[in-house]
């Protein structure tokens, strides 16, 4: 599950294969939110009756929604048959206006009729007229019709899929006609993301090639947006896809991540972040971002103006520095750190948490990577979150300090606990959450051995040991001994045997109870900000 750095021993409990966490375990909020921080699906809007061409598209490349009411589009549905009848017969422009007069019913802003349009049998029909390279014209009205369709339910992609538009789609990549390319690249987009089990059908019917074919011959902006977001949607997804289809897509989103575009920015960013989530063990999809030369970028995107840019930058960069020592130093190089700091005091919650989960695979790191963080004065305001924010919050940055504690030096650590570690972890021994007990236990346990150790060269008391319990933290770890878990308690056991003189190895022997019965388990959990101590 997750992946060691093999050249660092950690000095504690925590085994060292989780000090750095792959995002699939700190990720599940975050996926839940990808509709709204990238749509997977988007539906083409026509303009109304007066303009019968896209040419007036807007920004984004749509046009304004249809101008039906309800009342118009039931009146429509009623004459559907004629429609039907049309574009099934031989005249070319009775199969061009019962095509354009679906494509309008399917365009409209709210509740298009899709299934009611699918009942008709027509798509079958549409896919053929894909293939008419004589009226391009009929060709894009079509491939319009069926991207909405596409843009629907999963059940409705299917009847599209079913019909055989993929290859058709994968052909009309090469079309001489833009427009009709554009339209092809969409309903692609809205196949590949549905699910990653239509996102496969398109890869394995070749869509990569084709589609990477575009960018080379057309520099219309609208164009190369979509077809952006049609790669980022060919690498999203679990399962992801298998790393040799989309391989051939690195050098051109990193190519892209260039653009001053902010939705081909975006897009790309995506596209990086989903190939950069790399649970291979040998970290061969984050060498390839590397390798493609992105990282420069992704770190300055950390601070670009649009927060669309700044997630999935924060993303990428977060999934590279799961990898090993040089993977993260690669990032490091950069200087990501000023900008790492400014998103942990973000508006939105979420990047204030994947900030903090960020720098938690930073510290780590080696010794001299835990010194870049102390030296870009991150500790303060690390541990201000740590003591103040959100349990999701904390959590990270508890794992950020522990791991720094783990790796780092004794004047490291010291620095550490300077900085008022000992009071922001020892609040998390209340709380709900075993593995951040863990966690703070693992990091406070650290400090205790470099007090230990001071005061074993100089012949006073251990100093640290002093401050948790002027703090109630000493408290708090005594209660820990009547944990259900019983790592926690063995955990606890050990501390109070080494660094405590006291009484504590009578209460050790007492049976671990259920945390229902726990009456010092209270004030956290995920959505109550932690007990507070004074300090």
């Amino acid at each position: 599950m997750f992946r060691s750095k093999p050249e660092r021993q950690l000095k504690g409990g925590i085994d060292k294969d989780e000090a750095r966490r792959r995002r699939q375990n700190v990720s599940v909020e975050l996926r839940k939110k990808n509709r709204d921080e990238q749509v997977n699906k988007r539906r083409v809007k026509a303009e109304d009756e007066n303009n019968e061409n896209n040419e007036n598209m807007n920004a984004n490349g749509q046009a304004p929604a249809t101008k039906f009411s309800q009342q118009d589009v039931q009146d429509r549905l009623k004459n559907i048959h004629y429609l039907v009848q049309n574009l099934n017969c031989d005249d070319t422009a009775k199969q061009l206006e019962a095509c354009t007069e679906f494509r309008k019913l399917l365009s409209i802003e709210k509740n298009p009729p899709i299934q009611q349009v699918i009942d008709t049998g027509i798509v079958p029909r549409l896919v053929q007229m894909l293939q008419f390279t004589h009226n391009e014209t009929l060709q894009f009205e079509a491939a319009w019709t069926l991207t909405n369709i596409a843009s629907g339910t999963t059940e409705h992609t299917k009847v599209v899929i079913a019909a055989g538009a993929i290859q058709q789609f994968i052909a009309l990549l090469r079309s001489p006609n833009a427009d009709v390319q554009e339209q092809a690249v969409w309903a692609l987009g809205n196949i590949a993301g549905d699910s990653p089990q239509f996102r496969d059908l398109v890869l394995d019917a070749g869509g990569v090639g084709n589609l990477l074919e575009v960018f080379r011959d057309h520099s219309k902006m609208s164009l190369i947006r979509n077809a952006t977001w049609t790669l980022s949607n060919l690498c999203r997804g679990k399962p992801q896809p298998a790393f040799e289809k989309i391989q051939r897509i690195v050098p051109m989103v990193a190519y892209l991540v260039n653009s001053d575009d902010v939705e081909v920015l975006t897009d790309s960013c995506w596209a990086l972040s989903y190939i950069s989530d790399d649970q291979n063990p040998t970290n061969c999809k984050i060498q390839a971002v590397i390798d493609s030369g992105a990282v420069p970028r992704l770190v300055q995107c950390l601070q670009h103006h649009a927060t669309n840019v700044q997630v999935p930058a924060l993303r990428c960069v977060g999934n590279i520095v799961t990898g090993d020592d040089l993977q993260t130093q690669e990032v490091l190089k950069h200087q990501p750190l000023n900008a790492l700091i400014m998103l942990m005091s973000h508006r939105k919650k979420s990047i204030r948490k994947e900030a903090c989960w960020t720098i938690s695979n930073i510290t780590a790191g080696n010794a001299d990577q835990i010194q870049l963080v102390l030296d870009a004065n991150i500790v303060p305001p690390l541990i201000g979150l740590l003591r103040d924010s959100e349990f999701d919050i904390q959590k990270e940055a508890a794992w950020a300090i522990s791991n720094a504690t783990s790796g780092g030096s004794d004047a490291q650590i010291r620095h550490l606990v300077d900085c008022s570690a000992i009071p922001a972890l020892a609040q998390l021994f209340r709380c709900h959450d075993a593995k951040v007990i863990q966690v703070a236990l693992e990091g406070m346990s650290n400090i205790l051995g470099v007090g230990k150790r001071d005061a074993d060269r100089t012949g006073s008391e251990n100093k640290y040991a002093i401050a948790l319990e002027e703090c109630t933290g000493l408290d708090a770890l005594e209660e820990l001994q009547h944990h259900d878990n019983q790592e926690i308690y063995e955990q606890v056991v050990k501390m109070l045997r080494e660094y405590f003189d006291s009484d504590e190895e009578d209460g050790a022997d007492m049976p671990a109870v259920s945390a229902d019965n726990n009456q010092f388990a209270f004030g956290f959990n995920n959505n109550q900000p932690a007990a507070q101590f004074s300090f």
